[in-house]
């Protein structure tokens, strides 16, 4: 990957140059898309305007022999967050964007007109056509009228409606190996980024591309070798998530008194077991579909599945277990139908499932229709897709919700909704949740692996010591495998076998011709959260934005009856390093 693509959508129609890395060189991932975002975009500019941009970037190893790499990062200023942001998402496209040369495509500049856009890319060069056929098309929609062009050697990048309306809750979807739009770069409304830009959908033929060759073919190959080792014989990757999906988690979590039911108001949910990943494999396997499937060539964990119908008809991916949760039991949702018909609506639509089903959630508090109630949790992303009046308040997301309905009890953080851990019995998340630059986001600081699962250690998730350290330590990592193209799950191989994690350093060694060590990953990952940090302190962020709502520590959780009592002073400690 040599090369940056920029397409600027200014004056009579887009035009496109391409570009060296420069100033860029040697990054990849997340580590890219911070950095163009820190350099290139103001800070104070209006997300929607023509100063933001988006980035589209594979990690390091994307495009390689290297197991689980094709991980797509997309960057911009965040309409949701008004912060910077990172959504990251598997799919086909990062790995076929690498084999095509590039370590990033920008979009950027003011859109002229009300056209919008279809961009190909090949190894033949890029075309960009004004298309108003594809005006208002959902993705799954999208995938019907270009599957002949992408889906037997490439990927499509798209927006559904709701980016198109420019909406802050949307996403930015990217095909799977059997050409669905089922991975979305998800959080903090990126779609709406690409949807101001005009480009509805990015079709990249990877076409006669080759894979990327490392540097040092043999030592590559046996890191590898290890790496793909160290994976398959950890019980959570070689066993759990093959087997059961993300959904795994619910019952474990459940059974913490950490799952966050009703809206945030009890760490348990009654019915828990019929929406578990135990319950969905079953089901799965019963109707002939697959609760094991690989969201992009190369997994080895394979954590993703298919859904069908009774009949056997497909449905949807397998409702990851963040899907589940929002749609489930923060909403009193036991149907695992219902919950996946929700997941398919909010992929073609192209919404996160997460801020979703939180802000369902605040709307069944809120009293717009009762817990419970898939049929009508079903009508309201309907009118979110279609852009009704109502529609458009939901998709401008959680906090925007509770604000229109009178509501103090929003589980946000810089306006994103939390995901699937209450704060208050699972604090390392909790420290998460509030301190990164990304708003609510678990998987900027997976502290679920030592507050629930003992992985990496162990830390008491109901008390408030050692929990700055976990995330502080999580946070810096997680950056850094951002960085690389690599599904974040490989860190639970990474965190409890130290010759996995070798092995990983020993890749990006033998593809570059580098000499990293562990101390050299960790500046990494301190580098991205310096520019990421940078970023949003010039947006007019301060300490103050680094805390959980205050309710958090007013209102204790059952069953454990604990609230979230780390300090702010303790909370600005964690980037002291």
């Amino acid at each position: 990957m040599d090369k940056i693509l920029r397409i600027d959508v200014s004056g009579a129609r887009p035009s496109f140059k391409e570009e060296g890395l420069g100033e860029y060189a040697g990054l990849g991932g997340r580590a890219l898309t911070s950095a163009v975002v820190n350099a290139e975009v103001p800070a104070d500019c209006h997300p929607l305007g023509p100063e933001n941009k988006l980035v589209i970037a594979p990690g390091m190893l994307s495009g390689t022999a290297a197991v689980n790499s094709g991980r797509l990062s997309v960057g911009c200023k965040s309409p949701l967050t008004g912060g910077i942001k990172e959504a990251n998402a598997g799919g086909q496209a990062a790995q076929v964007l690498a084999k095509l040369g590039y370590a990033a495509v920008i979009l950027e500049g003011e859109r002229s007109g009300d056209d919008l856009y279809v961009v190909r890319i090949s190894k033949d060069g890029v075309k960009i056509e004004a298309d108003s056929s594809v005006r208002m098309l959902t993705n799954y929609q999208l995938a019907e009228k270009f599957k002949d062009e992408y889906s037997k050697n490439g990927s499509m990048i798209s927006i559904g409606t709701a980016g198109e309306m420019r909406m802050a809750n949307s996403t930015v979807a990217v095909t799977d190996p059997e050409g669905r739009p089922t991975r979305h770069a998800g959080r903090g409304g990126v779609g709406a980024v690409m949807g101001s830009k005009g480009i509805k959908t990015i079709l990249v033929d990877g076409a006669g591309a080759k894979m990327l060759q490392p540097k040092d073919p043999e030592k590559f190959k046996a890191a590898n070798k290890v790496f793909t080792e160290g994976l398959q014989k950890h019980p959570v990757t070689g066993q759990g998530l093959p087997t059961y999906g993300t959904n795994i988690l619910t019952n474990v979590v459940n059974e913490a008194g950490a799952y966050p039911s009703y809206n945030f108001k009890t760490g348990r949910y009654k019915d828990a077991a019929k929406i578990s990943g135990e319950a969905q494999a079953e089901l799965e396997t019963k109707r002939g579909g697959n609760p094991t499937h690989g969201c992009h060539r190369g997994c080895v964990m394979r954590c993703s599945g298919v859904f069908v119908d009774k009949d056997g008809n497909y449905v949807t991916k397998q409702p990851e277990y963040e899907t589940v949760w929002s749609h489930g039991g923060n909403c009193g949702i036991c149907d695992l139908d219902e919950i996946a018909r929700l997941d398919f609506l909010d992929d073609d639509y192209g919404l996160d499932t997460i801020e979703m089903g939180a802000t369902i959630g605040v709307a069944m508090e809120a009293g717009l229709l009762e817990f419970g109630d898939a049929q009508k949790a079903i009508d309201l992303v309907h009118e979110v897709g279609k852009g009704t009046p109502l529609g458009r308040i939901l998709g401008s997301g959680t906090g925007a919700t509770a604000k229109a309905f009178g509501l103090e009890r929003a589980p946000v953080v810089k306006n994103q909704a939390m995901p699937a851990y209450d704060p208050r019995a699972v604090k390392g998340v909790g420290v998460t949740y509030a301190t990164t630059p990304m708003g609510a986001d678990h998987t900027a600081g997976y502290a679920v692996t030592a507050n629930i699962l003992k992985v990496g250690g162990e830390v008491d998730p109901l008390k408030a010591e050692g929990q700055v350290d976990l995330s502080r330590n999580l946070q810096i990592a997680t950056a850094a495998v951002d960085a690389t193209g690599m599904c974040l799950f490989v860190a639970f191989a990474v965190l409890d076998q130290p010759e996995t994690f070798q092995a990983l350093i020993d890749m990006l060694n033998a593809m570059y011709g580098l000499e990293l060590t562990a101390d050299d990953v960790s500046e990494l990952g301190k580098s991205i959260l310096k520019n990421e940090r940078d970023f949003n302190a010039r947006a007019g962020f301060t300490a103050a934005h680094d805390r959980l709502p205050r309710y958090f520590r007013r209102e204790a959780l059952e069953p454990h009856n604990v609230t979230f009592d780390i300090s702010d002073d303790e909370l600005d400690t964690v980037f002291n390093w």
